[in-house]
């Protein structure tokens, strides 16, 4: 057993720094990256482009990560778990096998932890008993069947455990929670026990620290001003023991900021009940957690309390709600609010002559009300050197929302005067992605794991 293991995080969502993760295995040691590309709509996404390709349908950003790292996986033993699989691992795990077959690089081993996909296999689930019902709401699933785009099961780590058992040096997941992800290697380094629920509480939450990358070491942080360098910020690490003390940190000669402050803004992140933070390893208690200054960008986190997990897995899909479009046009002075105000006005009318189907229309006046609400009997006080008109509709018919984005230009020449600025061409409608939460018995599906080698 180790004494101590360091976890790096490399990635908080689908298009975080390109380097950071790669900076993270050349900056410092460190025994695993994890990297974090899945939120709930980016399953829509990767299931969209699975759809167009078949060959695509994952983060393909972290196929080039794995290429520059190759040489550190390789001769340095670092492994790396990322669910940047989406809904497509193994074409992701090919790509990667593909590049360490042309390097010559033979001492590598891919494992696929996969079975989280379940939008093939609803009609069986629900013929099954398995209404899964929206979480909010208790509609059944079957009232959205029809437009869903994508389904997929939260696993937690015991896959991930399973996959570095078996020697796998690149671990590539669907859709396993962010904390799973560190989790996973804390049991397998340390041969923690799934039944001891405080342990596990402990790699959750560890995780749930550093799965936003940067925010915890001075991203989004309140008090940005501390922050002395943001252009180099270095990504966070776990620093872990076996008694289930675990430090965060970062590599020395980093920018950004690691202290109390900051991980307790990342604790409350995304948290709603703070004594009942509920995984599918562990149901966590956040009022447990103790924090101390361990040194300089160095915290230390003990005393965390865990209880067992719940008997369902959480199900995270996405269905087609409608259409939208938004435009903007920027008026200018004088009487600029007043010219926006009446443009809006121009547009709604003129959707209400041609019979679109629009559901909703929203204007809002960026300049004057574009992030909080004011009486527009305010523009009788008008002194803006320019207000941007921004208009948005949504309906269920594709071709009126895209009518009605022929109307944006035409206002320039038949509507107020002193338009300045009119950007992105004709607007078109885009999909609105609605979230469906649900609940699933563990018992009604299982992960696969894979591994595969040059």
């Amino acid at each position: 057993m180790k004494e101590s293991i360091r976890i790096a995080s490399g990635q908080g969502f689908w298009g975080d720094l390109p380097n950071a993760p790669v900076n993270q295995v050349k900056k410092g040691p460190i025994d695993y990256l994890v990297m974090d590309y899945l939120a709930e709509v980016t399953m829509s996404i990767m299931q969209k482009q699975k759809l167009r390709n078949p060959e695509w349908g994952y983060a393909r950003d972290f196929v080039n990560v794995i290429d520059q790292i190759l040489p550190e996986i390789e001769n340095d033993g670092i492994k790396v778990i990322s669910n940047a699989g989406g809904v497509n691992p193994h074409a992701c795990k090919d790509e990667i096998l593909k590049i360490a077959k042309e390097k010559g690089v033979k001492n590598i081993k891919v494992a696929v932890v996969a079975g989280d996909n379940i939008l093939p296999n609803i009609d069986e689930l629900i013929a099954d008993g398995h209404a899964l019902k929206n979480m909010e709401t208790g509609e059944p699933i079957t009232t959205v069947k029809e437009n869903l785009l994508s389904a997929n099961v939260y696993f937690g780590c015991r896959a991930v455990v399973e996959a570095l058992e078996k020697g796998a040096n690149v671990i590539i997941t669907g859709r396993v929670t962010d904390t799973g992800l560190t989790l996973a290697p804390m049991i397998y380094e340390f041969g923690w026990d799934y039944s001891d629920y405080d342990k596990m509480a402990i790699g959750t939450i560890a995780g749930h620290i550093i799965e936003c990358g940067a925010q915890v070491s001075g991203g989004n942080f309140t008090d940005w001003e501390q922050v002395e360098d943001f252009t180099n910020i270095g990504f966070p690490i776990i620093e872990g023991k076996p008694d289930g003390t675990f430090f965060v940190t970062k590599h020395e000669g980093t920018g950004g900021l690691v202290n109390q402050m900051t991980v307790k803004e990342q604790l409350l992140y995304e948290i709603g009940n703070p004594k009942e933070y509920i995984t599918p390893d562990v149901i966590a208690d956040f009022t447990t957690v103790h924090l101390e200054d361990a040194g300089k960008n160095r915290v230390k986190v003990t005393g965390i309390k865990g209880r067992p997990e719940t008997p369902t897995y959480k199900i995270s899909a996405s269905y087609n709600d409608g259409y939208k479009l938004s435009a903007t046009l920027v008026y200018c002075w004088p009487d600029a609010l007043k010219k926006a105000q009446k443009g809006a006005e121009i547009l709604e009318e003129r959707a209400k002559a041609l019979n679109l189907s629009i559901d909703e229309f929203h204007s809002e006046f960026v300049g004057y009300n574009g992030t909080t609400e004011k009486p527009a009997s305010d523009a009788d006080n008008d002194d803006f050197d320019e207000i941007q008109m921004r208009v948005s509709i949504c309906g269920m018919n594709k071709n009126d929302i895209n009518r009605f984005g022929m109307e944006i230009a035409p206002l320039i020449l038949t509507g107020p005067s002193g338009v300045t600025g009119f950007a992105g061409g004709r607007p078109k409608a885009s999909e609105i992605v609605a979230y469906w939460p649900a609940l699933l018995d563990k018992k009604a599906v299982t992960p696969t794991v894979e591994v595969f080698s040059v």
